[in-house]
């Protein structure tokens, strides 16, 4: 199964709509609940990554008898130093995004440790691409 979802940066209101119905198509394929929660916060922050420092964004998810791959690929200032970006804490978020409660750096480790590959690809000035897989038997 394929689905493609858009990202409107800056749409704080939409936010999380992917992780939502990713969600529920989990749930209809009976996926293991554990797995689910794995795969929607990994693909929830990886959503709101995109919404606060992205122009837009387009993420594509897999879903197959063995494994999910989630890839997003937004079109935005891209990450400079992606392992200072890996770590706890870390965060690019403009004060209005702290304001509205995002922007605590959690959300490329929260993303690695939901998800059994993380590979983060990055090219400042023109965007960023993440790619996260969880396997089904995991």
């Amino acid at each position: 199964m394929h689905f493609e979802f858009n990202v409107e940066g800056g749409n704080f209101s939409k936010a999380g709509t992917a992780s939502s119905q990713l969600k529920k198509i989990l749930k209809q394929l009976n996926v293991d609940p554990r797995i689910v929660k794995r795969v929607v916060v990994a693909l929830y922050e990886a959503e709101v990554n995109i919404v606060a420092h992205a122009f837009s964004g387009t993420i594509y998810i897999d879903i197959d008898t063995e494994k999910i791959e989630i890839k997003l690929v937004d079109e935005g200032p891209g990450i400079p130093d992606i392992e200072l970006a890996m770590q706890q804490g870390y965060s690019t978020a403009s004060p209005e995004v702290r304001e509205m409660g995002f922007g605590a750096g959690m959300g490329l480790p929260n993303m690695k440790n939901n998800t059994d590959r993380l590979l983060v690809t990055s090219e400042v000035g023109k965007g960023t691409t993440v790619e996260m897989t969880t396997y089904l038997n995991s």
